[in-house]
């Protein structure tokens, strides 16, 4: 059991990102359908079940988990959860608990997740305006976000923002961001739009290449590319004038997929070795067939065996199709 996790091409998958849940509070018109059909909640893995699956994981040598959603603050006692999980960074098992989310529960939870163990989160934020951001997400409330946002520094959360680049609908604000993520101490990721799910829009008109994004940047900012890294797939620069740090995630213009650490698991006990391509493993069954975690272990190793060297992600402007039929949602942020 002890034997680390190592994948065909040699990476060491030390990352799991494991989703709670596929509903959400927003319906971000480049992540999903306003109106959405979400799993029935029998197909959801209990959170005593994801807790066992963590603790799998964990013991096959993942150092860092992240939990995502949907929006994983929405699940009902999440906090039992993070609590549970948090107990192997105390114990030193795991290196770091975090969490992506779109903020608008955090005003409520931000102090508990301190308390459980989790030091940084990642949140999903678009726009600074109130008016473009109720129009990407439908249905949030900028002020909550912003509340949420200011009580996780209030209690100590270090905070990094996630932004997809959306042309036509954010791209004029992104100076505007990094002025207000340097003034407040926060990183911020810019991330194109992925093809994953049916929406109600074209993503083709969405599609904003951050190769683009950044030699607009540089024509007022200082980028200076510097090695820091997350465990994600983002790569860095510092911007010199504000000291902050700006990553960019390119999954389109120039895929990251060399030096992949991770797998997702969704909410159903699904493993994705790969987030742009089809191929899973099923880690529910062996979970609920057995009281024991040999065979879960042994579906989890089989799994990695078949994680592909990289994902084949194109916006396809002919037939306007998405990729990847599921949605972001469904796979965990």
């Amino acid at each position: 059991m002890t034997t680390p996790l190592v994948d065909p091409f040699q990476r060491r998958i030390t990352y799991v990102r494991l989703s709670v849940t596929d509903r959400c509070d927003f319906r971000c018109g480049y992540c999903m359908a306003e109106h959405m059909t979400f799993l029935p909640k029998r197909e959801l893995l209990t959170l005593e079940e994801l807790e066992r699956l963590a603790g799998a994981f964990i013991a096959l040598g993942v150092r860092k988990i992240r939990l995502t959603g949907g929006e994983p603050l929405v699940r009902r006692n999440i906090m039992q959860l993070v609590q549970a999980i948090g107990r192997h960074v105390t114990s030193g098992a795991l290196d770091e608990l975090t969490m992506t989310t779109n903020g608008s529960q955090l005003e409520r939870h931000a102090d508990a997740l301190v308390a459980a163990g989790v030091r940084r989160i990642n949140v999903s934020l678009d726009t600074l305006d109130a008016q473009t951001f109720r129009q990407i997400t439908r249905w949030g409330d900028f002020h909550k976000v912003t509340s949420g946002i200011e009580a996780a520094k209030r209690a100590g959360l270090k905070i990094k923002i996630n932004a997809v680049a959306l042309k036509g609908v954010n791209e004029h604000e992104l100076d505007r961001m990094i002025t207000w993520c340097g003034a407040e101490g926060y990183d911020l990721t810019l991330i194109e739009t992925m093809p994953l799910g049916e929406i109600d829009e074209d993503r083709t008109d969405q599609y904003l290449p951050l190769s683009r994004v950044r030699a607009d940047l540089e024509q007022r900012w200082r980028l200076t590319d510097i090695p820091y890294s997350t465990g994600g797939p983002a790569r860095y620069v510092r911007i010199e004038e504000t000291g902050g740090r700006l990553g960019f995630i390119t999954p389109l213009s120039h895929n990251f997929c060399e030096s992949c650490n991770r797998v997702r698991v969704t909410c159903t006990g699904t493993m994705y070795m790969c987030l742009g391509q089809e191929d899973a493993a099923d880690l529910r069954a062996p979970l609920r067939a057995h009281a024991d975690d040999a065979a879960l272990i042994a579906a989890i190793r089989e799994g990695i065996t078949r994680k592909p060297k990289g994902h084949d992600f194109v916006i396809d402007r002919r037939r306007k199709r998405p990729a990847v039929a599921r949605h972001m949602s469904v796979t965990g942020g």
